[in-house]
């Protein structure tokens, strides 16, 4: 009897147990109050408004040409009860974006906020030919037909409101070279630099698989592409097709391939006639940058012999919404080490953190890691740089940022013919232009910058050497 009155007494308890437990799946905890109102309805910057995107959580201001992007202080509009972070009436430095994070009771949202400044101009006109003004690079292009005179040019100038401009509007000068025009607005003076060219010659172009500069598909090609047109407005986009039917390349000075699909060279660069073709140009005087995997093209042009390309080539490749590779470097930023090379024209004007050292890539970027360099030490039988100097006919001019000795890898190198740079090579998986914003990384690289620095001092190394 007794065995019995047990288990009636466990069988309650049980029951007792399962009652308490779904008592405690209904109950809601008291003190969570989800009721705070989190939405920015107005943020406002030295009287500018700003675009709220509430969907993508965005917010883009777009402020005048004067202001330091160091300290500016938001005026903000928080709902009852809200607070946020920084401050309101806080100085912010603005110079890379900046989440905000609103706070009400339990309930936090954050907001990314974009400062950018506008150009101190309206218009940039000779001979009534409006010029490409490049706020990021400080540059003005003006391309005019073929048979203008150069030296007696008057441009017509407007500018926005409260800036000033020197020479002046209507001021006749010789556009032969390049001329400055100093910009101020109170304290704020920025230098321009004007350039004429005539229509009648492209010295610069892009090459691409794509069929068309408005074809390429791959984010991070698209966004070097984009910088390079802005920066060098006469340039031409060249694809392998067109060079393979014919199409003459004698007139470039500087012809450049950035590969970030696949770490196998595609079969429209490799195609017999745009080999030979390319062959020929840089026989002729013709210059190359190849950049990312486009560096494994080296071998099939013969600018190393066989079997001396990149020997470790790695790097995630898909980059779509749900790609599970690439990875956000947390704790690191991503650099380069160009000792021993810190007066050359490729590193002029790039940010160090000490002499011969520079970023590239922030730590917190997500990032893909597309990489083609030469790893010295093991593999290939090179040893150091001078093993890969005697073996490859190369210069090494950078490596990882420990390497002082520049003896582990090699991510930046150039080759000479007759004494004149004609090949760059930049494969550092670090050469990122475009940030995908995923794995909760950063939207933005600060690095970006020495990254378009390289480049562009690479492009005109080439074309000047």
């Amino acid at each position: 009897m007794n065995k019995y009155v047990n288990l009636l007494k466990s069988f309650g308890l049980v029951v007792l147990c399962l009652a308490i437990l779904a008592g405690c799946k209904k109950d809601k905890d008291p003190d969570l109050d989800l009721t705070g109102d989190v939405t920015l309805s107005n943020f406002t910057i030295n009287g500018v408004n700003a675009i709220i995107d509430q969907n993508a959580g965005s917010v883009k201001v777009d402020i005048p040409f004067g202001a330091d992007l160091a300290a500016l202080v938001p005026a903000i509009n928080l709902p009852e009860g809200a607070t946020i972070s920084p401050a309101a009436g806080a100085a912010v430095n603005f110079n890379n974006e900046v989440k905000f994070r609103i706070t009400n009771k339990n309930k936090f949202r954050d907001y990314l906020v974009k400062v950018t400044i506008s150009s101190p101009f309206t218009s940039f006109k000779i001979n009534n030919v409006t010029g490409t003004i490049n706020d990021e690079e400080k540059t003005i292009t003006v391309v005019l037909e073929e048979g203008a005179t150069l030296n007696n040019l008057s441009p017509e100038i407007v500018m926005a409101s409260g800036a000033t401009v020197s020479p002046g509007t209507g001021v006749a000068k010789d556009f032969t070279n390049e001329v400055s025009y100093t910009v101020t607005k109170g304290s704020k003076v920025a230098v321009y630099k004007v350039r004429v060219i005539l229509n009648s010659k492209s010295e610069y172009a892009f090459i691409g698989v794509a069929a068309s500069r408005s074809a390429i598909t791959n984010a991070d090609e698209k966004a070097a592409a984009d910088w390079f047109f802005a920066t060098y407005p006469t340039a031409d986009y060249v694809s392998f097709q067109s060079i393979a039917n014919g199409r003459i390349l004698t007139g470039y000075k500087v012809m450049w391939w950035h590969y970030d699909t696949a770490q196998s060279l595609p079969e429209a660069a490799l195609a017999p006639a745009v080999v030979s073709a390319l062959k020929a140009y840089r026989a002729s005087g013709g210059s190359l940058l190849l950049t990312t995997f486009a560096g494994r093209y080296l071998e099939a042009l013969n600018v190393v012999p066989s079997g001396k390309g990149p020997n470790n080539v790695f790097g995630d490749i898909d980059v779509d919404a749900s790609d599970a590779n690439g990875f956000v470097e947390a704790n690191n930023d991503w650099g380069i080490s160009f000792k021993g090379h810190e007066d050359h024209p490729i590193f002029t004007g790039v940010e160090t953190y000490e002499p011969g050292k520079a970023n590239l890539l922030q730590k917190g970027t997500y990032r893909t890691n597309h990489t083609a360099w030469w790893f010295l030490p093991e593999w290939g039988g090179y040893g150091n740089g001078q093993g890969w100097r005697d073996a490859t006919g190369g210069i090494n001019l950078a490596s990882e940022s420990w390497d002082n000795e520049l003896n582990g890898r090699v991510g930046i190198a150039e080759w000479q013919t007759g004494g004149n740079a004609d090949v760059v090579v930049i494969t550092f998986g670090a050469y990122d232009w475009f940030t995908e914003t995923k794995k909760g990384g950063s939207p933005t690289n600060g690095f970006l910058k020495n990254i378009k620095t390289i480049t562009k001092n690479s492009i005109d190394y080439l074309r000047n050497f």
